[in-house]
């Protein structure tokens, strides 16, 4: 493996509250946060290595791992007409053992 593949992304603090536009607080995320796992609506345009980066550099934590799913936008009825909603990326992050990010707490 060479250099570059390990290198982690330098990306700013404005392009980190850019990546984590907002948690994801549904009954099957909050299932995975005791398994430590972090659940985030990020932009399309997001990379794993981005995320990562954005959630150490906000957080303070240890990330071991990013997984990301596209989820495409439903096609919905309201009075008659025809509308879609936008699709968006969502990014399930897992934090290193004894690490937790507290999301009623909000960022400083």
């Amino acid at each position: 493996m060479s250099e570059t593949a390990t290198k982690k992304p330098v990306i700013s603090r404005e392009k980190m509250y850019l990546t984590i536009l907002a948690p994801v607080i549904t009954e099957k995320a909050t299932g995975l946060a005791e398994q430590n796992q972090v659940t985030f609506k990020v932009p399309l345009s997001a990379t794993k290595p981005e995320i990562k980066a954005s959630v150490e550099g906000l957080f303070g934590v240890k990330v071991l791992a990013v997984n990301t799913i596209l989820t495409k936008g439903k096609t919905k009825r309201v009075r008659g007409r025809e509308g879609v909603r936008s699709d968006w990326k969502k990014a399930i992050v897992r934090l290193a053992e004894g690490q937790s990010i507290d999301l009623t707490t909000g960022l400083a």
